[in-house]
């Protein structure tokens, strides 16, 4: 490994919410990690609440659909397959699984009260 290992190599930002941290890692291999290969290439950081090298955060992603960079919260994005923001995933809902679609219409009811 590397001597920039653990130095933040930017800053992510999530385009919905504005979510900002410094990342330490972008791509499906966490640094310190043995057998870990993300299902998408992610940004990420060593995780400062765990003294074990191998724990990591991950911070979000690119949505596969308009590229925006989101973050991993549940009112900003969702993976299924691949990374999709909420807005994107609204505009093609009828394209998502019934179980997904189902999902947001109790999230959305449940906002409302």
């Amino acid at each position: 490994m590397d001597s920039s290992e653990g130095v933040a190599r930017g800053v992510f930002t999530c385009e919905l919410c504005e979510l900002s941290s410094p990342y330490t890692f972008y791509g499906q291999k966490p640094p310190n990690t043995r057998g870990i290969v993300l299902l998408e290439e992610c940004y990420g950081m060593r995780d400062p609440f765990n003294p074990e090298k191998e724990k990591f955060l991950l911070l979000g992603s690119k949505c596969s659909v308009c590229n925006k960079t989101v973050c991993v919260g549940t009112e900003c994005s969702l993976f299924y397959t691949k990374r999709f923001c909420l807005p994107c995933v609204r505009e093609h809902l009828d394209q998502f699984p019934e179980q997904i679609q189902t999902e947001l219409a109790k999230k959305k009811s449940a906002q409302k009260t």
